[in-house]
């Protein structure tokens, strides 16, 4: 082989070597967006389920309070329905 067929060799390596580290780079960092844009995705689903949940908790809350109040009418009434009947007996 004579001098030139050597630097035509190297050469051609050398493309190829720089052919595939760009391909790499390039497929990486391209997998990295991606994976980074569905982390934000997923992100913005759960913030939306943790809002979500909030309201559904206050809303139980403000229920429950009710329920509450309820109940405690019903127990003065209850009460009160008791002391009549104990009056009548």
């Amino acid at each position: 082989m004579s001098e030139h067929d050597w630097t035509e060799v190297v050469g051609a390596i050398g493309i190829f070597a720089l052919i595939i580290s760009v391909f790499t780079v390039t497929v990486v960092q391209l997998a990295k967006t991606r994976r980074t844009r569905l982390e934000l995705a997923r992100a913005d689903d759960y913030r939306r389920l943790a809002e979500t949940a909030a309201q559904a908790q206050a809303e139980n809350a403000r229920l429950l309070a009710t329920m509450d109040g309820r109940l405690g009418g019903m127990e003065t009434r209850m009460t009160t329905l008791e002391r009549v009947l104990r009056e009548v007996e």
